[in-house]
């Protein structure tokens, strides 16, 4: 069999392959069967947002709001009351909590009092 022929061969064989390839996909998209593009899951878009933002200073990671320190970050809640316990290290920082059915930190503050001593 001659070049020419093989070629011939060839050029034939992948025209019908990519014609019927082709059918296929028409009737996969007429009866519902297309392909479902993978939607990245909530913990990547929440990601993807965060990573979207510019924040110079400190971004806070459970509610996106840019503060001067973590701190200083608000809580993801409406119904929580933000309470610190300040850092016995050094002086203007500490831990935030948000705490949720009260209307104060005084039960917080009695904790802290009580193993710090």
């Amino acid at each position: 069999m001659s070049l020419y022929s093989r070629l011939c061969l060839f050029t034939l064989a992948f025209s019908i392959f990519a014609l019927a390839s082709a059918q296929f996909q028409f009737f996969n998209g007429m009866f519902g069967h297309q392909q479902q593009q993978q939607q990245p899951s909530g913990g990547q878009q929440w990601a993807m947002h965060a990573d979207s933002l510019s924040c110079s200073e400190y971004l806070c990671q459970d509610t996106l709001v840019c503060v001067a320190k973590p701190i200083d970050c608000p809580c993801p809640n409406v119904e929580d009351i933000k309470c610190v316990v300040p850092d016995a290290q050094e002086p203007g920082s500490g831990t935030r909590l948000c705490i949720r059915g009260g209307t104060d930190c005084s039960q917080l503050e009695k904790l802290v009092k009580k193993f710090s001593q």
